[in-house]
C-alpha cells in the first residue's frame, strides 16, 4: 500500500502515524501532507524519518492507494478531486462529506459493506460521539429494533483538538494560582468547569454536533431511529463519555443486552457497580475498544434500557476507525 496522510501534524494525524504503526498497517511509501505552517515538519515512522510536504493541487497523489485526511471540512473539500482522481481510497475524518447521499459514513463494526459503494472515491468517519454511541447500539438493535435514543454525551477536551487540550492545562495552573483564567478556544473557562455546547448553535436550539449525533446513527444503521442528544464539554484531557437511553420495540433485558455485548466486536464489559466497576475516561484514554457498563432498565418506559458508554474519541472516534475500515477494504480485495 502507498499511503499518505493529510493533516499529519494535527493530534488526528499524528494518532494515524501511531496506529499505522502498532497495526502493522502494510505500507510500501509513505507521504505526509500539511498546510505551510507544517510543511518541513519531521516525523518518525517505524524508525525511518518523513517531511511534511505542502499540501497543493497537483498530482501529489497519483501513485497513493489510500489516503486518511483530517485537516478540516474546508481542506477535504477543496482537495478531495486531486486526492481521488487517480483511484486513491479517501477516508475522510471532517464533516465535508458526511451526509453526501453519495459518500458512504462507516463504522466497520456496523455497516462495513457500505464502503464499497463510493462513486466519489471518498468514505466518510463519522463524528467521534456517533461512531462510540453506534458500535453499541449495533448490538442492542440486533435483539430489537430501536426507536428513540436519548443521550448526554461528557466530551474531553481534546475533542477540540491540541490547542483545546493546551488551553484546558493552562487554565487549570491558572485557576490553581489564582491568576485571571484567559478563555480562548472555548466559549468560556472549560477548568473547573462544564459547558453545555459543543459547536455552534443552530435555529432549533440543538448544537450542529447534537444533529450530527441524530442525523448520522441513522445513516450508518440504516434506520429511522430518533435521537435526543445533549453534548457538554467536561475538563477531561481525553476520551468521550455517554450516557445512553434507549427504547425497543420490545424489552430488551439488561441480561440480555450485556450479552449482546460482550459478544460484540469492539466493545468491552466493564459492568460490576457493586464493586464500583464500570468505564471512566481516565482508564479508557488510549484504548481501542468502546466501552460500556451500568447496564440497566429505564425506570421511565417498559421498553427502555440504559447505558453508560466511554471511548478514546482520537483512537476509535477518529484514526483507528478510519484505519479499521481501510483493513477491511484490503481484506476485501477492494483498493486498487
Amino acid at each position: 500500500m502507498n499511503v499518505a496522510i493529510v493533516g499529519a501534524s494535527g493530534a488526528v494525524g499524528q494518532e494515524f502515524l501511531r496506529i499505522l504503526a502498532e497495526r502493522d498497517f502494510p505500507i510500501d511509501e509513505l507521504k505526509l501532507f500539511g498546510s505551510s505552517r507544517s510543511a518541513g515538519k519531521q516525523y518518525t515512522f517505524k524508525g525511518k524519518e518523513y517531511t511534511v510536504q505542502l499540501l497543493q493541487h497537483g498530482d501529489d497523489f497519483k501513485d497513493i492507494d489510500v489516503a486518511f485526511t483530517s485537516a478540516g471540512a474546508g481542506v477535504s473539500k477543496e482537495y478531495a478531486d486531486d486526492i481521488t482522481k487517480h483511484g486513491a481510497v479517501m477516508i475522510d475524518n471532517s464533516s465535508a462529506f458526511r451526509m453526501d447521499s453519495d459518500v458512504p459514513l462507516v463504522v466497520p463494526e456496523c455497516n462495513p459493506e457500505d464502503a464499497l459503494n463510493r462513486p466519489r472515491g471518498v468514505i466518510a468517519n463519522p463524528n467521534c460521539t456517533t461512531i462510540i454511541m453506534v458500535v453499541a447500539l449495533k448490538a442492542i438493535e440486533q435483539l430489537s429494533h430501536i426507536r428513540r435514543i436519548r443521550v448526554s454525551s461528557y466530551q474531553a477536551a481534546s475533542g477540540a483538538g491540541a490547542v483545546a487540550m493546551d488551553e484546558l492545562l493552562t487554565q487549570t495552573r491558572q485557576a490553581l494560582d489564582g491568576d485571571e483564567v484567559e478563555v480562548k478556544k472555548f466559549p468560556h473557562q472549560l477548568a473547573f468547569n462544564m459547558i453545555p455546547q459543543v459547536d455552534v448553535f443552530l435555529d432549533n436550539d440543538y448544537t450542529k454536533e447534537e444533529m450530527k449525533m441524530y442525523n448520522e446513527t441513522r445513516k450508518i444503521m440504516h434506520s429511522d431511529v430518533e435521537t435526543s442528544a445533549t453534548c457538554v464539554r467536561v475538563p477531561s484531557l481525553r476520551s468521550h463519555s455517554e450516557a445512553v437511553w434507549v427504547e425497543t420495540e420490545t424489552p430488551v433485558s439488561p441480561e440480555a443486552a450485556r450479552a449482546a455485548f460482550e459478544q460484540a466486536e469492539g466493545l468491552t464489559v466493564l459492568d460490576d457497580p457493586q464493586n464500583k466497576q464500570y468505564p471512566m475516561p481516565l482508564f479508557t484514554a488510549g484504548k481501542d475498544d468502546v466501552y460500556v457498563g451500568r447496564i440497566r432498565r429505564d425506570l421511565a418506559h417498559p421498553c427502555g434500557l440504559t447505558f453508560w458508554l466511554t471511548g478514546d474519541q482520537i483512537r476509535k472516534g477518529a484514526a483507528l476507525n478510519a484505519v479499521q475500515i481501510a483493513e477491511w477494504l484490503i481484506k476485501q480485495g477492494n483498493i486498487k
